[in-house]
């Protein structure tokens, strides 16, 4: 069963490293480049981002790293780079020729930026918060129960 809005999972979904710099700049230049506002956001360390996940049917360990929901579609590290890029159109959907390279290999790089993208860019101490006009594009968060028993609104990363 899908646990995602109906409105939302017609949309490809980009989950992020919420409280990581580099791939939250990464989120505002998907944004800047997805003319056709097709993308879908939320953070990895959210909520929303877990029943996304659950959602695609997704068991086994993820990695700390972009993950692509698309359809019935789950893609990861450079993969999911790549089919971000592809989604994007002329010129970043030339990104798919790189699919020519072994995944070991891409993988290999993507892990290398990945294990030091918090030295070279920094990370914040919360989530990114969407600004209003990129509100919309991101994943509701589901209502939580708090301990006291009254409903709020979930909270980010």
């Amino acid at each position: 069963m899908n646990d995602m809005p109906a409105d939302q999972s017609a949309h490809p979904v980009v989950l992020f490293d919420g409280v990581c710099n580099f791939c939250s700049a990464g989120v505002r230049w998907i944004v800047a480049r997805d003319r056709r506002a097709q993308f879908r956001f939320a953070s990895l360390q959210s909520r929303a981002a877990q029943l996304a996940i659950a959602a695609a049917g997704v068991r086994a360990p993820l990695p700390d790293s972009v993950i692509l929901i698309d359809g019935d579609r789950v893609l990861m590290r450079s993969a999911a780079a790549i089919g971000i890029a592809k989604k994007l159109g002329f010129p970043w959907s030339l990104a798919a020729m790189a699919m020519i390279v072994p995944g070991g290999i891409r993988d290999g790089l993507y892990a290398w930026v990945a294990r030091n993208r918090y030295r070279w860019f920094g990370k914040q101490e919360s989530c990114m918060l969407p600004t209003a006009g990129l509100a919309a594009r991101f994943l509701p968060e589901p209502l939580a129960v708090a301990d006291t028993g009254a409903v709020s609104p979930g909270q980010h990363g």
